[in-house]
């Protein structure tokens, strides 16, 4: 099992979404620490790009300000290497293959490897297209995390049999942001999953409150959040690490639940 299922094997995982350098490093820093204090299982960090297709208003809000801080891919790596001499909860970047590419990937996954990181999620990667990362991330023991829309349909088990890590399930058609209701039959979708695979699988966007969450993980194997953390960052600023704790507090005792 790899570091990222171990964030599922005492029950249903949280996983928190933080833009990193939203509004600086230090803030980020120290919300990590408040998500890990109050019971985050996994966390996603998310490495600032221009252009982020798959998000909405709120975190395309936040990669702007984290860009406009000054915040770069090293600035990032070095903040997850001091990171990681406190704390071994798992962590995986979520960006987009352009920032790999730019980086130059063999070296950026290695420097993954190197400074602690466990998986990586691209979202603009179609299934068709992991070939150019997937031998590297396997030579340096990153997972390479996939994603299950709704959309999927009969790529669902192929996408599942070859996944790893944890299936990352898009709850909603469209980008990231708060939903006042999740119409997707998320239990079909699971299903099938559970049908091709053993790797566990957790929803994401759209989940805002305790409920959806409670919901989510009920029929998944975890709930992740980002657009509501990033809304208390906009609101909060570098006073926002005590409200994102309480936050992820409320949201893993309604992961628990489930």
């Amino acid at each position: 099992m790899s570091k990222i299922g171990n964030a599922f094997k005492d029950g249903k995982a949280f996983i928190p979404f933080i833009t990193c350098g939203d509004p600086d490093l230090q803030t980020t820093e120290k919300c990590v620490y408040e998500m890990v204090k109050n019971g985050a299982d996994l966390i996603e960090l998310g490495i600032p790009f221009s252009d982020p297709t798959a998000e909405g208003p709120v975190i395309q809000g936040a990669n702007v300000r984290a860009l406009s801080s000054g915040t770069t891919t090293d600035k990032v790596f070095d903040m997850v290497r001091s990171l990681r001499k406190d704390i071994d909860t798992p962590f995986v970047f979520m960006t987009y293959a352009n920032v790999v590419y730019s980086y130059g990937a063999d070296r950026f996954i290695n420097t993954c490897r190197e400074v602690g990181i466990d998986g990586l999620i691209l979202p603009d990667l179609p299934y068709e297209e992991k070939g150019e990362f997937i031998e590297i991330c396997h030579k340096y023991d990153v997972d390479l995390i996939s994603f299950i829309a709704p959309t999927s349909e009969n790529r669902i088990a192929m996408i599942a049999k070859e996944a790893e890590g944890f299936i990352y399930v898009i709850s909603s058609l469209g980008v990231t942001g708060v939903r006042t209701e999740i119409k997707t039959d998320i239990g079909a979708l699971v299903r099938t999953i559970r049908e091709n695979t053993d790797v566990p699988c957790a929803v994401g966007f759209g989940i805002s409150t305790p409920d959806q969450a409670e919901k989510m993980a009920g029929l998944s194997d975890g709930a992740i959040v980002g657009s509501a953390i990033i809304k208390l960052l906009e609101q909060h600023g570098t006073n926002a690490p005590e409200y994102v704790g309480k936050y992820v507090r409320s949201m893993k005792e309604a992961v628990r639940r489930a």
